[in-house]
């Protein structure tokens, strides 16, 4: 679908109205009837609320539909918002809006009128950008290789009366988000390793960004034992790292930022070969990839100030002849020598390796992003993500930015005393524990191991990447979580200004350092 959209500061005209295919009037939770009353068409409009409230009580999420009294039988969807929850945050408002515009792009209309009656200020911009986030995400169409199609429309939505509504900034959020769960969705013979890496080298042509590929041998010669390890099954030999660079004008060479994706494009479990209840949807185990993938996307259409790199971890967790097995000791890229108890804890074999790399650079903060434990789900749900820092000073931006996103985290406990259940007897670490207790945690205290504790690192492990009936402005199951988060976290909750200016600092202590060396 073709959606193109508009931001009035008026309210909506009689005509418009009537030109219109669907009109979805945005409506508040107490007060609706006065506020219809205003509008165009708004004393019929009351009555017909008022007599079907009556008759079935109020409204509830899903938006109700009436016609207008005119030539083309205007379709009206008449919409409740929830009421004020200010420690709710965006996410009931989210749901609401995903549901009003399903129901609107349902019409398929070649004209859709947004309006938010008695609403002002504030609570009004917070209305029409739900509305316009639920837009831009039902009217992306994800891959389908269905015989018979119908042939996409083009919907212009005009929203009315705001006075403030960045579109650019929504419109960036909804391109990086459909990216991630356009990639996620792709079966995986068509998204193997190669074919997601040549994916990122296309982005990478279309945006300027740099592009470059860590295959095998250049893993081995970086000694990337962990990663290599995962990859041994895989006799397509297409695994490996890919590094992105952006850099706008006149930014420095080093990153500020530096985005970690696992990308994971199939896993079986390898030889502790996961049952097929469990291996179902495992070609969306690449969704943290495909988030950072979006990330990038968004923070380049926003042509974002600050430097930020990528890097993309991507494999398969393969069954074979050569597949990695328990017992094995394994030495990651930094010299740690680990031992394999799990062929399914795979992910953090990958990011370790990746995360050594990426820490080399010195960046102001290293974000990574991954469908890495089952824990997580078990602890969650797939309604929140789990979010883990070595900054426990910033678990309040983190709940800020999820309350205010719609994508909403809970920061874990990352306390060292964890880090005795990866005590190993035959090497520097155990990758996991067969216990299964905590691993959500043990996970992210082992990948701490590969990041200096000088470098600001989140670690986000995306249980609601798959959420049955989609989640906040989302409709689909699979959800480019992280997307939304990581934009509001960086940019408007100023963390990867900040990133930007430690990293400044750093190159400057640095360059002191050497001076007073050399003389």
């Amino acid at each position: 679908m073709s959606l193109s959209l508009e931001s009035l500061e008026r309210a909506p005209r009689e005509g418009e109205l009537d030109a219109a295919g669907v009109v979805w009037l945005l409506l508040p939770h107490r007060g609706a009837l006065e506020a219809l009353a205003a509008l165009p068409h708004g004393p019929l409009l009351a009555r017909r609320l008022r007599a079907r409230e009556r008759a079935a009580g109020p409204l509830g999420e899903e938006p109700w539909a009436t016609a207008l009294p005119n030539a083309r039988g205007t379709r009206v969807l008449l919409q409740r918002l929830p009421g004020p929850d200010p420690e709710a945050g965006a996410f009931p408002l989210l749901e609401r809006a995903r549901r009003g515009a399903q129901a609107a792009l349902a019409e398929r209309p070649a004209r859709l009128v947004v309006a938010a009656a008695g609403l002002e200020g504030g609570a009004l911009e917070e209305a029409l950008a739900a509305a316009a986030r639920a837009l831009l995400a039902a009217s992306r169409s994800l891959p389908s290789y269905r015989r018979e199609r119908r042939p996409p429309p083009r919907v212009r939505a005009r929203l009315h009366g705001a006075r403030a509504l960045d579109l650019a900034r929504l419109e960036a959020e909804a391109e990086g988000n459909f990216l991630a769960r356009r990639l996620a969705t792709e079966p995986p013979d068509r998204l193997t390793p190669g074919a997601l890496r040549e994916e990122a080298r296309r982005l990478a042509r279309r945006h300027g960004w740099s592009f470059r590929f860590l295959g095998r041998r250049q893993l081995e010669r970086l000694g990337a034992g962990a990663f290599l390890a995962v990859a041994r099954a895989d006799a397509a030999d297409e695994a490996g790292i890919v590094h992105l660079r952006y850099r706008p004008r006149g930014a420095a060479a080093s990153p500020a930022l530096a985005l970690v994706g696992k990308g994971v494009c199939f896993d079986t479990g390898g030889v502790h070969l996961k049952p097929a209840r469990h291996m179902r949807h495992m070609h969306e185990d690449m969704g943290g990839a495909a988030v950072a993938l979006g990330l990038l996307e968004g923070l380049t259409r926003l042509r974002c100030p600050h430097p930020v790199d990528a890097y993309l971890a991507l494999a398969r967790n393969l069954v074979g002849p050569r597949a990695y097995l328990p017992g094995e000791v394994v030495r990651t890229l930094d010299g740690t020598s680990v031992e394999i108890v799990h062929t399914d804890a795979e992910g953090r074999l990958l990011l370790a390796d990746t995360l050594a790399l990426a820490a080399r650079s010195r960046p102001g903060l290293i974000l990574d992003l991954a469908t890495l434990t089952g824990a997580c789900i078990y602890a969650l749900g797939t309604r929140y993500s789990g979010a883990f820092t070595n900054r426990p000073a910033w678990h309040s931006r983190l709940l800020a930015a999820g309350r205010a996103s719609g994508e909403r985290v809970w920061p874990f406990p990352m306390d060292p005393d964890y880090d005795r259940a990866l005590e190993s007897e035959v090497a520097d670490l155990k990758q996991c524990t067969l216990e299964g207790e905590a691993d959500h945690i043990l996970a992210a205290r082992f990948l701490s191991r590969f990041v200096p504790r000088e470098l600001p690192w989140i670690h986000l492990d995306l249980a609601a990447a798959r959420a049955e009936g989609g989640l906040g402005a989302v409709p689909t199951a699979v959800t480019g979580f992280g997307v939304a988060f990581g934009l509001r976290l960086l940019l408007e909750e100023g963390l990867l200004a900040e990133a930007a200016q430690a990293a400044r600092a750093r190159r400057g202590a640095r360059k002191a350092g050497s001076r007073s060396s050399s003389q």
